[in-house]
């Protein structure tokens, strides 16, 4: 059996690709490192945005394993126009897989780029993989495997959030990981 972790970043000072962990997503980074103390982590692929790679850097020492760094795991662009009712237009795009807003990425866009790296980490000689990228993305790639998981499940994403994939006999499953971090 494969499986893949897929772990949302901790919490950041901004959405910009060169925002950092804030203090207390630094704390955050150190506890998951702690978290998967006893996983046997064979590959981390991150999203190349400054705040995955300070998410998963503590536990790539720990383990002595390099963090490759995966473009399609970048945050998705919902428009490059100023949306008020962002979150309404988001909903839409669950909603309706294939619409794309102005300068944006359709669900179905994006959706297709993290499957692709989690099929490729299924298909991969490693056991255990780790993918650290962003709620949109890891929500639409959540989506793919298991229809129930929909603009409402995104919504209650939180920041740091780990989902288990399990991949036997070409079914893969889901389920949310859940652990306590230290206040």
């Amino acid at each position: 059996m494969k499986k893949i972790y897929v772990v949302r970043h901790c919490k950041a000072e901004g959405q910009s690709s060169e925002s950092p962990l804030t203090e207390e997503g630094f704390r955050e980074a150190n506890e998951l490192a702690a978290f998967f103390d006893n996983v046997k982590v064979e590959r981390i692929i991150t999203s190349p945005y400054k705040r995955a790679i300070q998410t998963v850097q503590p536990l790539a020492e720990q383990l002595n394993v390099e963090i490759e760094m995966n473009s399609q795991l970048e945050e998705r662009v919902l428009s490059t126009e100023l949306l008020p009712d962002w979150l309404e237009k988001l909903r839409m795009t669950f909603d309706n897989p294939g619409l794309k807003l102005e300068g944006g990425e359709s669900s179905e866009e994006a959706a297709n780029r993290i499957v692709e790296v989690a099929e490729g980490a299924f298909k991969s000689e490693f056991e255990n993989t780790i993918i650290v990228t962003h709620g949109n993305l890891m929500a639409l790639l959540l989506n793919h495997y298991n229809k129930q998981f929909g603009f409402d499940e995104w919504a209650n994403l939180s920041n740091p959030d780990i989902y288990l994939l399990n991949s036997d006999s070409n079914e893969v499953t889901s389920e949310r990981i859940r652990y306590e971090l230290t206040k």
